[in-house]
C-alpha cells in the first residue's frame, strides 16, 4: 500500500507539471516535463526522466485520449459516489442530525457530481485572471450584446448589462406599486424575447392568477373582464391571437405556499438541471420560512436573516440570477415632508437583505401619493425605479 501511495504522489506530481505548461501556453512533450520537474527540483522524486519516459511508453496513441480520460473519469464519480454514499448511510444511523438537513446535504453533494464542481477549493490568481481576460475578450467580440440575462427594459438593461449570473437581485416596494407586474414582465421579456428559461416561484398567488395577469398583459384586455370572461368577439380573437407568443414560452411556476428554503433549493436545482433555467424570480422574500430545522425561537429578523443568506448561496451555487420581491416597511408611508420615496433602511424586518444583495432597487410611483413629477410634468403613469445598491456599477434611477 505504501508503494501505491508513492505511486499515486509521483504521478501527481507529474500531472501538476503538465498542468503548469499548459497554463504558461508551453508544448508539452517528454523533455518539457522532465526540464519543468527538474526546475522545480522534483524530478528525482517523481522517479527520474526515465520514469516519466516510462509513463509515455504505456500508451500506444493519443488516438482514443477521449475515451480514456472518460473511463478515468467515470471510476473517480464511482468512488465520489461510494463515498457520498457511506457518510449518508453512517448520519442516517447515528441519527443525529435532522432529517431535512441531511436530505440537503445529501443532495448538495450529489449535485456537486453532476456539476463536476466536488469539493471546489480555491482558484490561484494565475487561473482567475486568465477566465477574467477571456471574458473580456468575448465581451469585445459581442459588443452592444447584453452579458446578462434582459429584462426587456432598455435603460434598465444599459445599466445593469443584464442580469448577471450569481447576482442576488432585491427589488423591493410597498403594496400597490406594481412589484409582481413589473418583474412578471421581466419574465415574460426574457423566456418570449430572448427564449431563456425562466422559473418564477409565486408564494402570493396562484400559477393561474399568474397566467391571468399575464394575458391581462399580453392582451391588453382588462383584468376585470379576463376574470369574468366577459369578452365581446373581437376581444375573444384578440385573446387567442395574441397568447400565442406565451403559449410555447419556458416560464416554469410553482405557486407552493409559505416554501422554505430547503425547498426552494431542491426545486432550482432540479429546475436548473432538466429546464435549464437561467433566471429564478421569488414572489416574495417575507412569504418564505426558514423550515422547521432552523426556527429561531420566533425571531422573525434572524429568519429573514437566514433566508437572505440562503438565496445568495443558492445564486452561487446554480450560477444564475435570482430576482427576490421585498416588502417595505410602513415607515415610508409615516415619513414627513412630501416625499414618499424608499431608502434602504426602509428593507422589511433585516438589514440583512441589504447586505447580502448585489442589487437593491425599489419601485416607487409618485402618482400613487398624488404627487407631481419632479420635471414639473404630471407624473400620471409614471413609475421610477431607484437603483439604491449596485456592487457593479452606479446606483440612479430610472423612469
Amino acid at each position: 500500500r505504501q508503494r501505491q501511495m508513492c505511486i499515486r504522489d509521483r504521478h501527481q506530481t507529474i500531472f501538476k507539471a503538465i498542468q503548469d505548461l499548459f497554463q504558461d501556453q508551453q508544448p508539452i512533450d517528454l523533455l518539457t516535463v522532465t526540464q519543468r520537474l527538474k526546475k522545480e527540483g522534483k524530478l528525482d522524486i517523481v522517479g527520474g526522466s526515465y520514469y516519466v519516459s516510462q509513463l509515455t511508453s504505456r500508451i500506444a496513441s493519443s488516438a482514443n485520449i477521449e475515451y480514456h480520460a472518460r473511463v478515468v473519469l467515470q471510476k473517480y464519480i464511482q468512488r465520489e459516489l461510494i463515498r457520498i454514499s457511506n457518510e449518508t448511510i453512517k448520519d442516517a444511523y447515528e441519527d443525529q442530525k435532522d432529517i431535512l438537513d441531511l436530505m440537503d446535504e445529501a443532495e448538495t453533494k450529489l449535485f456537486n457530481i453532476s456539476e463536476g464542481n466536488i469539493r471546489r477549493g480555491f482558484s490561484d490568481m494565475k487561473s482567475l485572471v486568465r477566465n477574467a481576460v477571456e471574458e473580456i475578450e468575448a465581451a469585445s467580440k459581442h459588443e452592444g450584446d447584453l452579458k446578462g440575462i434582459p429584462s426587456g427594459f432598455i435603460e434598465l438593461d444599459r445599466l445593469t448589462n443584464g442580469w448577471q449570473k450569481t447576482d442576488l437581485v432585491i427589488i423591493a416596494a410597498r403594496p400597490g406599486m406594481g412589484k409582481t407586474a413589473f418583474v412578471l414582465t421581466m419574465a415574460r421579456n426574457a423566456a418570449v424575447l430572448k427564449k431563456k428559461p425562466v422559473a418564477f416561484f409565486s408564494l402570493e398567488m396562484s400559477g393561474v392568477q399568474m397566467v391571468n395577469r399575464l394575458i391581462t398583459s399580453e392582451t391588453e384586455i382588462s383584468s376585470d373582464k379576463i376574470q369574468k370572461g366577459n369578452l365581446e368577439q373581437y376581444e375573444w380573437e384578440q385573446l387567442h391571437t395574441k397568447i400565442k407568443p406565451i403559449l410555447d414560452a419556458p416560464i416554469y411556476i410553482d405557486d407552493t405556499p409559505a416554501l422554505s428554503v430547503f425547498e426552494l433549493r431542491a426545486k432550482c436545482r432540479r429546475l436548473v438541471q432538466e429546464k435549464k433555467v437561467e433566471l429564478i424570480i421569488i414572489d416574495y422574500l417575507q412569504l418564505m420560512t426558514v423550515g422547521s430545522e432552523n426556527k429561531t425561537s420566533g425571531n422573525r429578523e434572524q429568519e429573514i436573516s437566514t433566508i437572505s443568506r440562503s438565496l445568495k448561496a443558492i445564486a452561487k451555487e446554480l450560477n444564475v440570477p435570482i430576482l427576490c420581491l421585498s416588502q417595505l416597511s410602513r415607515a415610508v408611508e409615516t415619513r414627513g415632508g412630501t416625499s414618499r420615496r424608499p431608502q434602504l433602511s426602509d428593507l422589511r424586518e433585516s438589514g440583512a437583505i441589504e447586505q447580502d444583495a448585489d442589487f437593491v432597487m425599489f419601485i416607487y410611483r409618485p402618482e400613487y401619493y398624488g404627487f407631481e413629477g419632479e420635471d414639473t410634468n404630471t407624473s400620471k403613469g409614471l413609475t421610477e425605479l431607484i437603483i439604491a445598491k449596485n456592487r457593479k456599477g452606479p446606483v440612479k434611477d430610472v423612469n
